[in-house]
């Protein structure tokens, strides 16, 4: 059976999607409008109200998508060495926040924008992500390669740490992307007594 082209809705729905996104990282939350959204994908505003109830729900479903699509790629195999694992972790999470700057800024600067419900569930799912690193942290520190004073506070440094390359790195810079992941191997190497 030959593909039919997508519907208008299956092309309008992620353009909402990604207008939202690029104008929140941009402007901020609470400077963006409806009104601005609909410009950018060039729909009458009333129209996206057809994807979407209210702003507030589109925020909370960029921040949900973003956080499930993280836990659904990370994958840790219990079976290696702790710091194999860690290793894994750091490359992952820099390669993937570095495919989606947009999505992990959102994701930290406006999880303060959400409505009291929407917070506590994208908090649950970033703890989620979160006990996936201190998790290999503990396996560390069982298996000796690891000297951690408090793994709660290491894992949430190590996190905003990776997190961090989104806002300097560069494609076009002095550093490639396996440079980077090589000399923050190493600050996560001492970060973590190994």
């Amino acid at each position: 059976m030959a593909r039919t082209q997508g519907s208008k809705a299956e092309i309008t729905g992620p353009l909402v999607r990604e207008a939202a996104m690029s104008l929140f990282a941009r402007h901020g939350y609470g400077a963006v409008s409806m009104r601005q959204i609909a410009a950018e994908v060039g729909v009458q505003v009333g129209a996206l109200y057809a994807y979407t109830p209210e702003k507030q729900a589109l925020l909370a479903d960029l921040l949900r998508s973003h956080m499930e699509e993280l836990l659904a790629a990370w994958q840790d195999d219990p079976t290696l060495p702790a710091l194999s694992r860690l290793q894994a972790f750091l490359r992952f999470h820099i390669q993937t926040s570095l495919e989606r700057p947009e999505a992990v800024f959102l994701s930290y600067m406006e999880l303060r924008s959400l409505t009291p419900d929407n917070r506590r569930e994208i908090a649950a799912l970033r703890r989620r992500y979160e006990d996936a690193l201190e998790c290999i942290l503990t396996a560390g520190e069982a298996e000796g390669a690891m000297r951690i004073p408090d793994r709660r506070l290491t894992t949430m440094a190590l996190i905003s740490m990776l997190t961090g390359v989104t806002n300097w790195y560069r494609e076009d810079g002095r550093l490639d992307q396996d440079h980077v992941v090589a000399i923050y191997w190493e600050l996560v190497r001492g970060a973590v007594g190994a």
